[in-house]
């Protein structure tokens, strides 16, 4: 990269020549010298790209992650939000086996410069990868927000049956946290969301959030292996099925169980009765 040593961009733009001293010639010059200084800030974000996948195959990645975070820094700086905001993406991936942690700083930031730049798609994509991997790592916290963000913008696009998805996935993620208040509310708010009052999946959410609060290990297992639940994003899928009330919950009587109880007395006393009528008349 040592070829790229010519005067920054920006030192440039601060040169203020004399009216007396100009000439045609000299404005000539300095227009040239601007234009190959433009010129070559595209080529030296591409070597810093370059340099960055030479140190991915050396499996070097922290510092491969680095050199493309700093050529998206220099994206901006230059006028090109959407190139910046794909190479954080590209360091994400880079990233996400080794330090999720990282990745998630970085998908964030993706998802932050696709948001400024009004493309809601992009940046919802990111915050996904963000909310999934946080969830992953058991930052329950985190993710309780990041799924809140992406609910927001969902509903801002009138994507309004994803906004019910991730309401299931906020619950699942509260009550993981114990915090049957923040899933009840979030159902409760998210009544305002047009077609979710009366949808299969505020049905199944009132099931969850009764079974978790009466205790009742079996209907929140049950409503969990619904197809609504088990078809999710694996990470969410995973929250629903490893879901357990608090204290271990009670189980059911089985129906069978229940009718054999009954049947079991009432079989006795018939018995018992036989037997009345056996010697009612005396021994004799």
């Amino acid at each position: 990269m040592g070829n790229f040593s010519g005067p920054p961009l920006y030192a440039l733009q601060q040169v203020r020549v004399s009216p007396v001293l100009r000439t045609p010639h000299l404005d000539t010059v300095l227009q040239v010298r601007s234009h190959q200084c433009r010129a070559e800030v595209p080529e030296m974000l591409r070597a810093y790209e370059q340099a960055g996948m030479m140190l991915k195959e050396m499996q070097r990645l922290p510092e491969a992650v680095q050199l493309i975070e700093k050529a998206s820094m220099m994206y901006l700086e230059n006028g090109t939000p959407d190139t910046a905001a794909i190479a954080l993406e590209r360091a994400g991936k880079l990233i996400e086996n080794v330090s999720p942690e990282k990745a998630v700083q970085l998908y964030q930031q993706a998802a932050s410069v696709f948001e400024n730049e009004e493309r809601l798609r992009q940046a919802l994509e990111m915050l996904g990868k963000a909310s999934r991997l946080l969830v992953r790592g058991r930052r329950l916290d985190e993710a309780a927000l990041s799924l809140q963000k992406e609910k927001s913008i969902y509903k801002e696009i009138e994507n309004y049956p994803t906004c019910y998805k991730k309401t299931i996935a906020q619950v699942l993620v509260h009550l993981h946290r114990n915090d049957y208040v923040a899933a009840e509310r979030c159902v409760r708010e998210s009544y305002s969301i047009p077609g979710f009052n009366g949808s299969e999946d505020c049905a199944a959410l009132e099931q969850l959030l009764e079974g978790y609060d009466q205790q009742d290990q079996d209907q929140v297992s049950e409503v969990c292996n619904l197809p609504l639940f088990k078809y999710m994003d694996n990470d969410y899928a995973k929250l629903g099925l490893t879901l357990v009330v608090p204290g271990g919950g009670i189980k059911k009587k089985s129906p069978n169980a229940t009718q054999d109880k009954t049947r079991g007395p009432a079989t006795v006393g018939s018995h018992a009765d036989e037997e009345e009528d056996e010697y009612s008349g005396g021994l004799c």
